[in-house]
């Protein structure tokens, strides 16, 4: 692939896995905390810089080599605040960003770059499908942030956006590099294991 644009990336670590009984960003796989499993994933992507948006047990992570920790005191609202906490903290001279959860830890690093790929060739939004319906990673022009101030609120994050304003995305099959399944249990997280060999992210 040739080279594509640096685009930041975006990890969303900050919920606290009620239905886990733990925070998620915690909770390792192969012996890694997901927190780090994602920053892996996004730097292996190609993203630079990545910043992880923290809230519940952000005081018990361990530290996230190649990346900037971005605290949320009001990660209770939900993820989209969690979102919009986020974007707020990247640098004015990134012109887009890779946003992933935490909670899915079968994406692949060629899905980031795919959609990042999506952007070079123009795209302004650009969303990984699977047996075509929308996950993650979702790319985010710079000039789609704004109007997230009104559509990720709650437990939405970008979906809204993404349904009303189809004129905008870029719709990028990667079926093919991974799954989104999300991991909400520890069952979850078992089932993923076994039906599909986790490969490291970078």
């Amino acid at each position: 692939m040739p080279d594509l644009p640096m685009i930041a990336g975006l990890l969303l670590a900050a919920g606290a896995g009620r239905r886990y009984g733990r925070p998620k960003a915690l909770v390792e796989l192969a012996g890694e905390p997901l927190a780090r499993r994602g920053v892996r994933l996004l730097r292996a992507g190609g993203c630079a810089p990545v910043h992880v948006v923290v809230g519940a047990g952000a005081d018990e992570l361990p530290e996230l080599p190649g990346a900037v920790p971005v605290r949320h005191e009001g990660w209770r609202e939900g993820l989209g605040s969690s979102l919009r906490r986020g974007l707020a903290s990247l640098p004015d001279t990134v012109p887009a960003v890779v946003v992933v959860l935490v909670d899915q830890p079968l994406l692949s690093p060629l899905a980031i770059r795919r959609v990042r790929a999506a952007y070079a060739g123009g795209a302004v939004v650009a969303v990984a499908t699977y047996a075509g319906r929308p996950g993650h990673p979702v790319l985010l022009g710079r000039a789609t942030w704004p109007l997230l101030d009104s559509y990720a609120v709650g437990e939405r994050g970008a979906r809204d956006l993404l349904r009303a304003r189809p004129d905008l995305v870029v719709e990028v099959p990667c079926d093919d590099v991974g799954s989104p399944v999300d991991v909400d249990t520890s069952a979850d997280l078992s089932r993923a294991v076994a039906i599909r060999a986790v490969p490291p992210p970078g």
